[in-house]
């Protein structure tokens, strides 16, 4: 095998390392391509490709987490990881780690933890490595890194998120639930609703946004119905479609340009988060984005009655 087949064969599970450590596929796609430069540049063949370049990646993510913090820190409304459609890494005896850690909602526990303990969790915890990687990959020892875990999971298990465990009835309420929606139903939308439901929505300052975070059964099935008419006067299309693990949606305008995306946190048969991401910047691997504003526009145009 060449180093180049020996690095694609490991190119899915390097971008999931990458993408768990960011949140961002377009970062993750960044360190997967250095980590590749790196790679063709060694002058020695390590014994292990897998861990020489998961040590890579998570060297140059923890690297790049540290400079985002910053920019974190100045983002406007909240922030949401960049909505991942599939998951290219595939382990069959870490099936549940890899489906519960790819979730927003892991995502943005993932947020709380030092880059170091964060890389550490991930490595350990998700994709299995031993801990005399994980102290390769980090650069601390064997003994601070058991640590870094131990510490990481605390954090973790305090907010861990919880999900239907049942596949197929998660995704049928989610059908029922985006039926509802396209309908209009408030009833409808209200009944699939957990009492105390959060819609919250990452923008970015970038696209229309109504509010940061809406809450309770009421109120958020209002806003969702009175989003109906105005997907119908610009002729967006809504495509059911699994979000980071979890049932979802993606928003296209009449010409399929990505408007947004839906992740659903489903727990004991009702809808417990809608998290919505419109941030032109964080959509473009979706497909080709749409303008959100030209959009709103066209659709508030379109309302206003003929004199």
């Amino acid at each position: 095998m060449t180093r180049a087949e020996e690095f694609e064969q490991l190119r899915p599970l390097l971008f999931s390392i990458a993408y768990r450590l960011l949140g961002s596929v377009s970062e993750a796609e960044d360190v997967v391509q250095e980590a590749w430069l790196r790679w063709e540049a060694a002058s020695t063949q390590p014994t292990s490709a897998k861990a020489f370049l998961s040590a890579i990646v998570s060297r140059i993510s923890i690297d790049v987490l540290r400079s985002a913090r910053v920019r974190r820190e100045e983002y406007v409304g909240p922030w949401f990881p960049e909505p991942l459609l599939t998951d290219p890494y595939e382990d069959p005896e870490h099936s549940a780690e890899l489906a519960d850690s790819v979730s927003m909602a892991a995502l943005l526990l993932l947020e709380r933890l030092s880059p170091l303990e964060r890389a550490a969790f991930v490595l350990r915890e998700v994709f299995g490595f031993g801990f005399g990687e994980i102290a390769s990959a980090v650069g601390r020892s064997e003994a601070a890194c058991r640590q870094l875990v131990v510490r990481a999971r605390r954090h973790m298990d305090e907010g861990r998120p919880r999900f239907e465990a049942d596949r197929t009835e998660r995704e049928e309420l989610a059908g029922r639930f985006l039926d509802a929606f396209r309908d209009g139903n408030v009833d409808g939308l209200t009944a699939l609703l957990a009492a105390d439901v959060q819609m919250v929505g990452d923008a970015g300052g970038k696209a229309p946004q109504w509010a940061d975070r809406f809450i309770g059964a009421g109120n958020v099935a209002r806003v969702l119905a009175s989003l109906v008419p105005l997907f119908a006067r610009i002729g967006a299309k809504m495509e059911p479609h699994e979000v980071n693990g979890q049932p979802g949606a993606i928003f296209r305008d009449r010409d399929g340009r990505v408007l947004n995306t839906w992740a659903l946190d489903i727990l004991d048969g009702q809808i417990q988060t809608i998290r919505t991401v419109s941030n032109p910047d964080k959509l473009g691997h979706v497909g080709p984005v749409a303008d959100a504003w030209a959009a709103l526009r066209e659709g508030n145009q379109a309302r206003r009655p003929m004199n």
